[in-house]
């Protein structure tokens, strides 16, 4: 049975690797159901298991049919109804506050299933944002799928402009680059949009470490 699921598996990969011809998609649909399936089958019901994570929406079916590279024109359909769907905090403030946003940034449940010591027994969400960004420059350990943001309120400014783009940004990021590969916190229920306002202001705000 592994055998086989290996072998669907590469041979998607085989599949997806073409190129994108006119608005054709380059996956297989057929060999994607398949390989669709094999993955299901590796999350079982149970404590800690977040089945919801197998179901795509209507953006990540279109970004991995076309291996992120979707035509112009379904690019400017996604991004128009990511930014839709964004929400924002109640009391409407944008910027909330660094210390309790460093937190969020370096508290690593995120989409983890279960649980990873130091995370709180209650499963307090933050989004891991180390795995894939620099930030405090004292901090040696990050990943760097993502660009670096130490210094990033320093060299982009603490305007209404920034602060906006910053907070959407991590909210959904899909609202601004329709195949983005970054999570999208807030529109998955990642984070509250309280939470990243707070993670806002740790980048962007002048007394944060991540901009001294």
């Amino acid at each position: 049975m592994k055998f086989k699921q290996t072998l669907l598996l590469a041979a998607l990969t085989l599949a997806a690797n073409g190129v994108a011809i006119a608005d054709k998609p380059v996956v297989d649909a057929k060999l994607k159901a398949q390989v669709d399936k094999i993955i299901a089958l590796s999350f079982l019901p149970g404590e800690n298991q977040d089945l919801s994570r197998l179901k795509q929406d209507e953006t990540l079916q279109t970004c991995n049919q076309y291996r992120d590279n979707v035509p112009e024109k379904m690019a400017a359909a996604i991004m128009e109804r990511e930014a839709k769907a964004i929400k924002y905090p109640a009391d409407g403030k944008l910027m909330g506050d660094w210390k309790t946003g460093e937190k969020y940034y370096k508290m690593g449940f995120a989409y983890r299933i279960g649980t990873v010591e130091p995370d709180k027994a209650d499963k307090d969400r933050g989004g891991n944002c180390y795995a894939c960004h620099s930030a405090d420059p004292k901090e040696v350990a990050f990943g760097t799928i993502g660009p670096g943001l130490t210094g990033y309120g320093k060299l982009r400014g603490s305007g209404d402009d920034i602060v906006k783009y910053t907070y959407e940004k991590i909210y959904n990021a899909q609202a601004y680059n329709a195949c983005s590969q970054m999570p999208r916190l807030g529109h998955n229920g990642i984070l509250t949009p309280e939470k990243i306002a707070h993670i806002t202001a740790f980048l962007v705000s002048p007394d944060s470490p991540v901009n001294k």
